[in-house]
């Protein structure tokens, strides 16, 4: 029964993403969304406020499970003095500050296009971060990305039970 199990958490291991893999998913996904807004007209309020709580709603499962397991496998394997780790806290602390502003509104209050314009800045800002900083450092080091990928997975699956957009 042992080998059984081994070999089917070594199959599981083989197929799931490495966790910069699955991050990087996240990202796309959710700037194909914010992108999706930004051509939406004036006109379009029951589009908008869909794609705001999807875009809330990804983003509050991406946060969670980076600062829950990523960050602090990343500060474990990272140099003490590197200051990404705070900053993407920071960064996520505002984005949660603007998604619970955006998750109290309707798309005809004032600034409900605003929020979401920055909410999009910072996320690129984010991501550009990430991508650039914080993920090849992370590749150099002994952390094992197909592991940390799969807890991902399962969490993140987990919180999207959870999480479902408001209004939709």
């Amino acid at each position: 029964m042992k080998t059984q199990t081994t070999t089917s958490a070594k199959a599981r291991r083989a197929t799931a993403p490495d966790a910069i893999a699955l991050l990087k998913d996240d990202h796309k996904k959710v700037s194909d969304l914010f992108a999706q807004y930004e051509k939406l007209g004036d006109k379009a309020k029951v589009a908008k406020l869909k794609l705001a709580r999807k875009i809330c709603a990804e983003l509050k499962v991406h946060t969670q499970i980076e600062e829950e397991i990523l960050y602090p496998a990343a500060r474990a394997h990272l140099p003490k003095q590197d200051d990404l780790l705070d900053e993407a806290q920071v960064e996520h602390n505002g984005a949660k500050q603007l998604m619970a502003e955006l998750d109290a509104m309707q798309p005809d209050d004032d600034l409900f296009d605003a929020k979401v314009t920055v909410l999009s800045e910072y996320i690129k800002h984010h991501v550009k971060e990430e991508h650039e900083e914080m993920f090849p450092k992370l590749r150099k080091t002994e952390l094992d990305l197909q592991e940390l990928g799969m807890r991902l997975a399962f969490r993140k699956t987990e919180l999207q039970k959870q999480v479902e957009p408001r209004g939709s």
